[in-house]
């Protein structure tokens, strides 16, 4: 569900506000246009985000997360912290 390189980075932005796809790509550097699309879609597909499309031209989309997202990010809080630990054990 979250594995990978760039979902939990993905989930990080969008525990902080409901964001757009430029936003997104913005905000997480080094993230291609294809992969970013790709993860989105499949955390889309796992309900753990969901996608707003706005009948406006151009098109807007917002990607937030839903309640079920909502639940891991206490588990990616935590792992943040030990990333960290070990960062600051190892210098």
């Amino acid at each position: 569900m979250i594995s990978g390189k760039w979902k939990p980075a993905i989930l990080y932005e969008l525990f902080q506000r409901t964001m757009r796809f430029g936003q997104l790509q913005q905000a997480i550097p080094f993230i291609s246009r294809q992969v970013l699309t790709t993860q989105l879609r499949e955390l889309e597909s796992d309900g753990i985000i969901s996608r707003k499309i706005y009948p406006t031209v151009p098109p807007k989309v917002e990607y937030t997360v839903t309640e079920l997202g909502r639940k891991f990010e206490p588990i990616l809080q935590d792992i943040s912290k030990l990333v960290d630990l070990f960062k600051e054990g190892n210098k």
